[in-house]
């Protein structure tokens, strides 16, 4: 018998708006993903990634079909689901620490952590520090860093309470290519070892063939799951991976699929046909 998935969409839409007017932003979406899984959800513009990660993660809401995270049903936002964006979304007037342990500082605050809770989470954000490589910068202020290590504070202070399912939305998209390549090996590694179950958005193929254990591919217009693609890779990954046949055939079929059911698939004998005719 198979094990309860983390995550379980049944039938979900998400409708904008009414009659004439109205936007149908997913349509009758089933999926499961499994514990301690690494899913990546891609697709053109407006096939509703990151509208289907703030339902999971209890930010918006469905207007049909149920969603079921940790063997309950999403009706609101909830510490068992952890949600990093691409904005750092950090607290300017606090550290890099206090940052880390914001939600802790509010039990603290509350009078809801004892003493010996306190001790666990100083000691969980000096793990997180030294995980992240921000130990050099505990003390400093988010506009003192840079945009990766800016977005290492945001990923850390997600990791503070050990959510069992962390949410990215398109987390590196700021980025440069150097700093994404190792923020890219930088969660897998945090992967590796928390275990969460990890849902990921972004734009970008090759991101989410390296990063993901299945690939998810959207469809817009209405939003839908067009094909999920399990990634044959090794469990440790390398950059050099990317050059490899398996990782380009791969690309190659995701982009494809998503030109397609976009309808941005290019007809080179019509743009053929429309040069002649200019040059007339």
């Amino acid at each position: 018998m198979s094990a309860e998935p983390k995550i379980r969409l049944r039938g979900v839409e998400k409708i904008f708006g009414e009659g004439e007017s109205a936007t149908v932003a997913l349509q009758k979406l089933d999926l499961d993903i499994q514990a301690s899984s690494f899913v990546t959800l891609v697709g053109a513009s407006g096939c509703g990634k990151s509208t289907l990660l703030r339902i999971i993660g209890g930010l918006d809401y469905q207007t049909g079909g149920e969603v079921f995270a940790n063997g309950k049903q999403v009706t609101g936002p909830g510490v068992d689901r952890a949600v990093v964006f691409q904005q750092y979304s950090l607290f300017p007037w606090l550290s890099v620490t206090q940052n880390i342990r914001f939600s802790h500082l509010l039990k603290a605050v509350r009078g809801d952590s004892t003493s010996t809770e306190v001790e666990a989470a100083s000691g969980r954000a000096d793990a997180l520090l030294n995980l992240m490589g921000l130990a050099s910068a505990a003390n400093s202020y988010p506009n003192q860093l840079s945009g990766g290590m800016q977005q290492r504070v945001a990923i850390a202070r997600a990791l503070m309470p050990r959510p069992p399912v962390l949410l990215m939305d398109e987390p590196f998209g700021a980025l440069d290519t150097q700093t994404r390549e190792v923020m890219h090996d930088l969660i897998l590694h945090v992967f590796n070892l928390e275990k969460s179950t990890i849902v990921f958005v972004t734009h970008d193929v090759e991101e989410a063939i390296y990063l993901g254990q299945r690939v998810v591919v959207m469809a817009p217009r209405p939003g839908r799951i067009d094909s999920i693609h399990e990634v044959a890779l090794p469990e440790k990954r390398t950059q050099d991976m990317k050059l490899s046949p398996e990782f380009i055939a791969m690309k190659r079929d995701i982009v494809e699929r998503i030109r397609e059911t976009s309808g941005m698939k290019t007809d080179f004998e019509l743009l053929e046909k429309l040069s002649r005719q200019a040059s007339l």
